[in-house]
């Protein structure tokens, strides 16, 4: 059925005024439908990391994080990728060995032994924050990047022959969309309470649950009592049944155990547990 397409005059809304040529009649037509086509749609996912030729692995497409996430990807012992809303990607106790699938902007290291840092890091690294200093003495960062703020707390080791190596060490924390998130790295020893209000109120803590090399299972249990996470995520060398034994204690000291089959775990501060839990995800 024909139908007539009418401009209003501004001064005049009561009284259409017909468009009466046919060249003006198409091109108003033409422009309407240029101006109510619908706008691309603005992408919902993206690429975040490419095809390895060398592997044969397809291309992981991961949905994009709201601004009031972040993402944690359990790599492998003591390494997690942590993501940002704005793509900044962190790698925790970066190594030879367990490498994120893509390079990170910023690494943290610590001087334990050889699975926590490397000499060689990829020089593409936009920031490498050593947690000890090679020449001794204090190594402190603050960082503020993109949508991210990271700093650390220096602690003391014990070499393999018993002695303290002052400040051998960090606790890093990283403060992504509106959360604290603790890695303890190879932490020997229970925190003071100046070291307690320096780390600040921490919501996700990774612990090295070895019972061996790191902390003793007790030893373990006091320092998380006392930083009161409401998610930790165990990691670190599995020997000897550690990982089961430290999620039997911490069932017992009433922490909830839920346990993932993907390594990438998406936290936002809204979806925290009520109940302090034990997330076990596996690695990469």
């Amino acid at each position: 059925m024909p139908f007539a397409l009418h401009l209003v005059c501004p001064r005049h809304r009561a009284r259409p005024l017909p468009i009466l040529s046919p060249l003006g009649h198409g091109l108003l037509l033409l422009a309407l439908a240029l101006l109510l086509a619908p706008l691309p749609a603005r992408a919902t996912c993206q690429m975040l990391a490419g095809t390895d030729p060398l592997q044969g692995r397809l291309p992981v497409i991961r949905a994009a994080l709201a601004p009031d996430q972040v993402a944690i990807t359990y790599v492998g012992h003591a390494t997690f990728e942590i993501e940002t809303p704005d793509g900044l990607r962190i790698a925790t106790d970066y190594n030879a060995v367990h490498r994120p699938e893509r390079l990170p902007h910023v690494v943290t290291m610590n001087g334990a032994h050889g699975t926590h840092f490397t000499l060689n890091p990829d020089p593409g690294i936009e920031h490498v924050l050593l947690g000890w200093n090679p020449q001794g003495g204090e190594m402190i960062h603050d960082l503020s990047i993109r949508d991210a703020r990271i700093r650390n707390l220096q602690t003391n080791t014990r070499g393999w022959d018993g002695t303290t190596r002052l400040l051998g060490n960090s606790i890093f924390v990283f403060e992504v969309a509106d959360l604290c998130i603790a890695h303890l790295g190879h932490l020997h020893h229970r925190l003071t309470e100046e070291d307690l209000a320096v780390l600040g109120t921490i919501d996700i803590v990774m612990a090295p649950v070895d019972n061996a090399s790191t902390l003793k299972l007790d030893t373990l249990v006091d320092v998380l009592a006392a930083l009161s996470p409401r998610i930790v995520i165990p990691m670190h060398a599995y020997t000897y049944g550690s990982r089961e034994s430290f999620v039997a204690r911490m069932n017992g000291e009433g922490y909830a155990v839920e346990t993932s089959d993907s390594p990438r775990f998406v936290a936002r501060r809204t979806g925290l547990p009520v109940t302090p839990t034990v997330l076990v995800l596996p690695e990469r």
